[in-house]
């Protein structure tokens, strides 16, 4: 028998814009279950990419004069870089204008269209061109977008196809029922409950391509492009085969989903009632997480708060940024980002608690053999169960309470005071402490875990240097 298997996957990116730390948030955050599930023996696929359709995407590479597929090649790069920079153990990188996803999304949609989910109608409609989202009154506030208040609402008036979602009603709803678990957190279940409960209005599902010529060609009609959610979406099924490969795509499917709240929508309803109507299965999983503000601020290029993850890595390394994200952003809320709480953060538990502890521990044992650990490794059974949870920085949490015991011990011991066994007995135990705490670490901060482990790995302390410098400046 081969090993279990898990796929997950993160939201698409838009590539109007260089990657910000609420895309890195995302892809780290997913990245600690990657690698937590191959701790756990399983197989696993891990896909990433970039959204390169649509309105925001096409007007952007206006901007610049630059011919769409061009400017998108450029922005992929950006943004397939960060597997290297965040030290992500992703296995696959989509682009929704490679072949293999255009050829999916048009298979798709004769899908649906034989099914009797896609129809052409006029129609007139308010519409976000920030969330590319067709908007309800009710969902306007002072007649403006609540995520996007800056940009002005659009009126679409033009024929269109639909896709019948109001026929997924019932469907959605024994969904959610039978599932508890199948949008978490809680709260965020409950606000798709609620919503699809409330009724399902149809949703358009093309533009024109003499107004918006940057698209998926609709099946048997050049005159229609396919509306930018619907293509995306499909990509979590192309990744893995789907329909070429139907092997691949049964060994991998279904899916775990990372994404953001402003998401809910589209990735829990809209996305499983496509899957519904191509008679395919529904997601495993929708893992919904907050957002990062900057000072306070949503991000954004016009207010100049934007953050670059790569800057970050440049000047603090691959795990210091992670640890950030994981542990001061809460998984499920939103949380804020400030140079000071960054720094406050690494200098506090990074330099002066696990790399002082690393370092505490090595100069007591430098002259102690050390014996092999013989004993299989696993996680820590209370760290495992805050994973599984996804609540990643309640799990980081309990690891620096144990980097904290560690310490006291030293302290309350008077370790280096100690002479022959009972000296030899309390270095043992620091070394047990110290590989669990660097094991534990595997998913969260995977080179610090493996440098920790290389210093202890006998017969004799290798002497590090400073895991994480203290900075100059705090």
């Amino acid at each position: 028998m081969g090993k279990k298997k898990f796929y997950l996957t993160t939201t698409l990116p838009y590539v109007n814009a260089d990657p910000h730390i609420g895309f890195a948030l995302e892809t780290v955050q997913a990245d600690v279950i990657a690698r937590f599930k191959r701790l756990q023996g399983y197989d696993v696929f891990f896909n990433f990419g970039t959204d390169e359709h649509g309105i925001k995407v096409y007007s952007k590479a206006c901007e610049e004069n630059k011919d769409p597929k061009k400017y998108c090649d450029e922005y992929a790069k950006k943004f397939k870089q960060l597997k290297k920079s965040l030290n992500l153990s992703t296995t696959n990188f989509i682009r929704t204008t490679d072949k293999y996803h255009i050829k999916a999304a048009q298979e798709f949609w004769l899908k649906c269209l034989k099914n009797n989910d896609i129809y052409k109608k006029n129609y007139k409609s308010k519409y976000c061109n920030g969330c590319e989202l067709e908007k309800t009154d009710s969902e306007l506030v002072d007649g403006k977008c609540p995520i996007h208040p800056s940009k002005k609402i659009a009126i679409h008036e033009e024929e269109n196809y639909f896709f019948r979602f109001s026929k997924y009603q019932k469907i959605l709803s024994q969904l959610y029922n039978k599932n508890p678990e199948f949008v978490i957190p809680t709260n965020r279940l409950k606000e798709i409950k609620t919503f699809v409960k409330k009724g399902l209005q149809d949703f358009s599902i093309s533009r024109l391509k003499s107004k918006m010529p940057w698209g998926i060609e609709v099946p048997n009609d050049p005159e229609h492009v396919m509306y930018v959610w619907f293509d995306a979406l499909i990509n979590y099924i192309s990744t893995i085969g789907w329909p070429d490969n139907l092997d691949k795509f049964k060994k991998w499917w279904p899916v775990t989903q990372f994404a953001g709240k402003d998401n809910l929508r589209q990735q829990s309803a809209m996305w499983q009632s496509m899957l519904a109507s191509a008679q395919l299965p529904f997601s495993k999983q929708i893992v919904i997480h907050g957002f990062i503000t900057v000072n306070g601020q949503k991000i954004s290029k016009s207010l100049g708060n934007v953050i670059s993850p790569y800057d970050l890595v440049k000047k603090y390394g691959k795990d210091a940024t992670r640890y950030f994200l994981l542990s001061k952003i809460q998984t499920f809320e939103d949380g804020d980002f400030t140079h000071k709480k960054f720094e406050d953060a690494y200098q506090a538990d990074l330099a002066n608690g696990l790399g002082n502890l690393v370092a505490r521990i090595s100069g007591l044992a430098r002259k102690h053999l050390i014996k092999k650990d013989k004993r299989k490794k696993e996680i820590s059974e209370e760290v495992a169960k805050a994973i599984e949870k996804y609540e990643l920085n309640k799990a980081l949490e309990i690891i620096w309470e144990k980097i904290k015991k560690s310490d006291v011990y030293i302290n309350q011991r008077q370790i280096w005071n100690l002479k022959g066994k009972q000296r030899e007995a309390a270095i043992n135990y620091l070394i047990i402490q110290i590989r669990q705490i660097a094991y534990d670490l595997k998913p969260f901060l995977p080179e610090t875990s493996e440098t920790i482990e290389k210093i202890f790995n006998g017969p004799k302390v290798i002497l590090p240097k400073s895991l994480f410098p203290r900075l100059s400046n705090a």
